[in-house]
């Protein structure tokens, strides 16, 4: 029989092991955090992901890092945390191409789009369809006059699924027009798709409004539509596309979020709730956000999950009956 100081010190160690770990866990953050944004310096993953790096810390007591992994339309980042570590020390800067557009597109990624742990949206980004200063179409009913009528138009994007591609196939569909007679001139990335369009070389673009305010302020591009529900205040004059009569349309809207890998430990993932709705209510974020030309929107993870599924099947709805989907 075990004398019973060591009985003692035995359980007084399995004690202090139990409390230690659930101490250590209590305590999240220990160590900094990274979050990685999928797609390059100066996107917009990118600069949502270093505004909450800058405001997060002041609420988590612990540092973020950002970290640019790029590749395959954000699929590459996106894969390293969807298949990282479950610990919450490394998070996803998620964009609507990368969660939304690329899986509706490529079922045969590494992962699918519910896949992830839902940890809030953080902002939308209105778009805007803009057409080349020169075009001969000064307004969307111009413009909508020249796709029913069967005009051979051309549209830039960011590259195959992402938003900027699907936009427009999303607009052709509620339009009743057949998106494949538009020519689709893809690059790599919103900024080259956008010069595309102000160097005159495709007919138009739908592009998020903080990637393209600069050109139609400097007369580079002309507006016609814009996917808010009521008229944006940076560009009061532009027509919602409800008042165009295609509601239907709000759902080309551009987003980003905070997502952690599936399976993401609890009580990091409630750390990482608990701070969101903190920033919902940060002056200084939310300040630096519509200094983007987005829209503060810090929802739920069941908001949010519920938000990107609709947004998924719109976009996985038009790939369907186009029949582009990447085999």
């Amino acid at each position: 029989m075990r004398p019973i100081h060591k009985l003692v010190a035995g359980a007084a160690a399995a004690i202090a092991l139990t409390l230690g770990a659930a101490s250590a866990q209590a305590e999240y953050p220990t160590k900094p955090i990274t979050l990685v944004a999928p797609y390059g310096p100066g996107g917009a993953a990118d600069l949502h992901a270093r505004i909450v790096a800058g405001a997060a810390p002041a609420y988590l007591k612990q540092a973020v890092l950002v970290v640019n992994k790029t590749g395959a339309a954000g699929v590459v980042g996106s894969t390293f945390v969807a298949k990282g570590r479950k610990d919450g020390y490394t998070l996803l800067s998620a964009r609507v191409g990368s969660q939304a557009g690329v899986p509706a597109m490529n079922p045969k990624i590494p992962y699918k789009w519910d896949e992830f742990t839902f940890l809030g949206l953080t902002e939308r980004n209105p778009f805007v369809l803009v057409v080349k200063k020169d075009s001969p179409y000064k307004s969307f009913k111009d413009f909508e006059a020249a796709l029913k009528s069967g005009t051979s138009l051309s549209y830039s994007s960011a590259g195959v699924g992402t938003l900027l591609h699907l936009a427009a196939l999303v607009m052709a569909d509620k339009m009743g027009v057949d998106g494949s007679k538009l020519t689709h001139v893809p690059y790599k990335g919103g900024g080259k798709a956008r010069a595309a369009l102000v160097g005159g070389h495709v007919d138009f673009l739908w592009q998020n409004l903080s990637g393209v305010i600069g050109a139609i302020q400097a007369g580079q591009a002309v507006p016609l539509a814009i996917t808010t529900s009521e008229r944006f205040s940076a560009v009061p004059d532009v027509p919602t596309v409800k008042e165009l009569g295609y509601p239907e349309m709000e759902t080309i809207i551009g987003w980003s979020g905070i997502f952690g890998p599936p399976g993401m430990d609890k009580a990091a993932a409630d750390r990482w709730v608990a701070t969101l709705q903190e920033l919902k209510k940060d002056k200084a974020f939310n300040k630096l956000i519509k200094g983007l030309g987005s829209i503060p929107d810090i929802r739920s993870p069941e908001d949010t999950k519920s938000f990107v599924k609709a947004q998924y099947e719109t976009f996985r709805s038009v790939v369907e009956k186009l029949g582009i989907e990447v085999k």
